[in-house]
């Protein structure tokens, strides 16, 4: 994996270096990490506000079965979920681990990203506030600012709202607008985010969200300068690249992963 983007200037020690990805051993122990990085996921989410009701998922590929998730159990607090608590289940929906039913609208949407998408190893979407806004332009989000830049030309709109997603075409939708992009805007709904690891795939959700907010704050302001397009798509390789999503996210980590550590049981 190539070396993030990232400034890091000043005196070091001799073999100082920025954190990269971990590696594993065996495949249970890269299992109970995905999972543990899944269950710090939906805290990350409760204490950013992202709940809504029941709605909203995060789902992390299982590193032996390419075609089962990891996913939260239907009506579980964001904020109370521990590894433990997940629920494996297959791309036909069939639940292979744990003891409480899946949100429909997660498997529907979720088995059909990562088919679509074998790259995709975490996969995060909720009904956040600015999220819900912005969606409702039916817009991209513009390089305004240097974080927005992440998303440039790197997202899709999906523009066909027709209810809460059940059925399996809708879901096939959804992964065609979001194509080969990081993120996709879901009109009238909510943000949808994706990543080669948990931790990259909610840093997107975060950021993306914050995003939206600052857009809608500057068009209520007034008319946003755009940031030209040779300048926003060098900036996408400076912060928007998948190892510049992972490290960008472990500040967070450490915070959530300090002060709730029941999330591992």
């Amino acid at each position: 994996m190539n070396a993030p983007h990232i400034a890091a200037i000043g005196p070091q020690s001799e073999g100082a270096a920025l954190p990269t990805p971990p590696t594993f051993d065996s495949i249970e122990a890269e299992r109970q990490y995905r999972k543990e990085q899944l269950a710090a996921g939906f805290r990350l989410f409760g204490r950013f506000g992202f709940a809504e009701g029941v709605a909203g998922h995060i789902t992390v590929r299982d590193p032996e079965n390419p075609d089962h998730f990891w996913v939260n159990p239907f009506g579980m607090s964001f904020s109370h979920i521990k590894a433990s608590d997940l629920v494996l289940v297959d791309h036909r929906g069939a639940v292979l681990r744990g003891d409480r039913p899946v949100n429909r609208a997660a498997f529907v949407i979720h088995s059909h990203i990562h088919a679509a998408r074998p790259d995709v190893i975490a996969a995060a979407h909720s009904h956040s506030v600015h999220g819900k806004a912005f969606s409702s332009l039916g817009i991209p989000l513009d390089p305004i600012t240097q974080d927005a830049c992440a998303f440039f030309e790197d997202h899709g709109v999906y523009s066909d709202y027709r209810g809460v997603v059940n059925e399996a075409e809708e879901g096939r939708r959804i992964a065609a607008a979001l194509g080969s992009y990081k993120a996709v805007i879901l009109q009238n709904h909510g943000l949808l985010t994706v990543g080669h690891s948990v931790a990259e795939a909610v840093w997107w959700f975060i950021t993306m969200e914050r995003s939206c907010q600052a857009q809608l704050l500057a068009m209520a302001a007034g008319r946003p300068k755009l940031i030209d397009r040779e300048t926003a798509l060098i900036t996408r390789e400076q912060v928007g690249t998948h190892l510049a999503g992972w490290f960008q996210a472990q500040p967070l980590w450490d915070q959530i992963t300090a002060s709730e550590p029941d999330l591992f049981v």
